[in-house]
């Protein structure tokens, strides 16, 4: 086995080892279609309010901006299906925020995935990136074998679903690369056209990110939401899973086995009033590790009043 061959082998059985359920490797190249799809979307206002979605374009379709001499993307996901659903009809909380902030959790794994591999190999330059920087990582996931980009613009893993983190390793270490994922299983099904509630996803695998419930819940800062959407929200407090919910493909979804992203008793069980009743010592003390407390509880009044009206 030459040295290539054995360093791809290492990273992808330590990358299990970490708890990573996939690890796909794409070379690293300038993504031209990329830039001009970001390009259009950008100038049609769909980010919103999400000006840092305008910034370092030419860093998210060049890994080589980001890690000088890149050769290799390393891509990976995480499984965070919830072994629990939500109990109360009270407000709905995205699958993904669970359990602890998924940042804190695989940055960690990322940089033991990275010190490992210097271990291992000698000095090797990279950088690990979750959801935190100009990274187009469903691009590099597609690249990289481990599935295609849904009609609802998240990534699918064939037999598995959608409910996974995607994490990216770029480094200047060459190692083998897998084929990119070149076929499309969402044939003519629209489910998650059909199911937003908002009608954020449009035909051609667009979705306006200005109209999504997750961005009015997680990335809107005014203190109202627009009154056009009223009435629309379905209970969703913080983030939106209707696309996913009613995706054919999430049928294989299985409970993940990480500890970490155990579900909060309070997020399972809170009702409404419960939410509400909270004071800022209370919301710090139970969402101190979760996702949820970028909001802050302001952010959670705000959207729990324009639901509950």
């Amino acid at each position: 086995m030459n040295p290539i061959e054995q360093h791809t082998q290492l990273i992808k059985h330590y990358s299990r080892q970490l708890g990573f359920d996939y690890c796909g490797i794409a070379k690293a190249v300038q993504l031209e279609d990329d830039a001009r799809k970001l390009e259009q979307w950008l100038s049609k206002g769909m980010h919103g309010g999400m000006q840092y979605m305008e910034n370092h374009f030419d860093l998210r379709i060049d890994p080589a901006r980001l890690v000088p001499g890149a050769r290799s993307v390393i891509t990976l996901l995480m499984n965070y299906y919830p072994p629990q659903l939500q109990q109360t009809d009270g407000p709905r909380v995205s699958k993904y925020a669970y359990g602890q902030d998924y940042h804190e959790v695989i940055r960690a794994r990322l940089n033991a995935l990275l010190q490992y591999i210097r271990e291992q190999i000698g000095e090797v330059n990279g950088r690990g990136f979750v959801d935190s920087a100009p990274v187009l990582e469903r691009t590099w996931a597609r690249r990289s074998g481990l599935g295609w980009i849904g009609k609802n613009g998240n990534l699918l893993v064939k037999g598995a679903g959608s409910f996974y983190f995607i994490a990216t390793l770029i480094t200047d270490l060459p190692l083998q690369y897998d084929d990119p994922y070149s076929n499309d299983f969402c044939g003519s099904c629209t489910k998650c056209l059909d199911a937003c509630p908002t009608g954020a996803i449009l035909p051609g695998k667009v979705v306006d990110g200005s109209k999504c419930i997750s961005y009015f819940t997680i990335e809107l800062k005014e203190a109202l939401i627009p009154d056009e959407v009223k009435g629309q929200f379905q209970d969703w407090v913080f983030g939106c899973d209707a696309c996913q919910d009613v995706c054919p493909w999430n049928r294989f979804s299985k409970p993940h086995q990480q500890e970490a992203f155990a579900p909060l008793p309070e997020i399972l069980n809170l009702s409404t009033r419960e939410w509400e009743a909270f004071s800022e010592e209370q919301f710090r003390k139970v969402f101190k590790h979760s996702p949820i407390k970028r909001t802050k509880l302001k952010g959670i009044q705000r959207n729990l009043e324009f639901i509950k009206n």
